[in-house]
């Protein structure tokens, strides 16, 4: 299934989508799973199928503002240096575990929303992710374990300010307010069998400026969830976004940044397109 999460009228809802079109789950169900992270946290993904078979579409995709998929994370932790070829090519030292961050909720945009470069900062780089996003929650789980706690995956733009996270803080680079992408929706778990056999690319303007296949991860998915779970309990909902390959505009001579007037994208076979527009922080 592809499940979104939407505002139409002035408010929130979700779905699934079918096609360009969008069924309404939330005026169904909405009452007992108020949000689509309610539905996971339930355990209740086969109701979302029950509810919508048979059922007639109500809106058009194109025509509702698309919001994270999971608006209300309770945790978006990232992986940083995990592809072989972005570690190449930035002259870094592989990792000897995963290299973490957070994000705060507040720097995610959906699909065709807008990247805002702020102000302080002209170096905004682009990195198309694979995300995944929780659905049995757990703590010290197993590798072996690992991949049935994951609901589905979306797309993930990890946007950053290169000047900002080199020169004063990671954490302040990385959660700039709405400079990440998330969405365009989640295609379920079993959807995917592997992980590891997709293909992602990175536009920006209509050129390809990222592509790889998710095996070149360094740390794989399992991995990812057995260690972060070490520290912290993961929730139905946690977005995690697993890294991003080469190609990067820092390490590119010269550098390669996203402006106001862009648009980049991030695609990865069987899930889709997230597309957003970059605009200048208001003075």
């Amino acid at each position: 299934m592809k499940l979104a999460s939407f505002l139409v009228s002035g408010s929130s809802s979700y779905g699934m989508v079918v096609g360009d079109r969008v069924v309404d789950i939330g005026r169904r169900l909405g009452q007992r799973f108020p949000t689509l992270r309610a539905v996971i946290a339930a355990g209740a993904l086969a109701e979302i199928a029950r509810a919508a078979e048979g059922a007639r579409p109500d809106y058009d995709l194109a025509g509702l503002r698309l919001l994270p998929p999971i608006p209300d994370p309770e945790k978006i932790v990232c992986v940083g240096r995990n592809y072989k070829g972005h570690v190449a090519e930035a002259n870094m030292k592989p990792p000897e575990h995963p290299s973490l961050f957070i994000r705060l909720t507040n720097t995610l945009v959906g699909h065709g929303g807008a990247l805002v470069r702020p102000k302080v900062s002209g170096d905004m780089d682009f990195e198309g992710e694979l995300a995944i996003v929780i659905g049995k929650p757990g703590r010290h789980i197993a590798k072996a374990a690992a991949l049935q706690h994951i609901a589905a995956y979306a797309c993930f733009n990890d946007a950053s300010l290169r000047d900002i996270q080199f020169k004063h803080s990671l954490t302040a680079g990385k959660n700039f307010f709405a400079t990440g992408g998330f969405g365009p929706w989640l295609v379920t778990a079993d959807e995917i069998p592997d992980p590891t056999q997709l293909i992602l690319a990175t536009r920006l303007n209509g050129i390809e400026v990222q592509r790889t296949r998710t095996d070149d991860l360094i740390f794989d998915i399992p991995t990812i969830i057995a260690y972060i779970s070490v520290f912290t309990p993961l929730a139905a909902g946690d977005v995690i976004a697993t890294g991003t390959p080469e190609g990067v505009g820092f390490a590119r001579t010269p550098p390669l940044w996203m402006k106001p007037g862009d648009t980049v994208e991030v695609e990865i076979s069987g899930i889709g397109i997230l597309r957003n527009p970059i605009v200048a922080e208001e003075q």
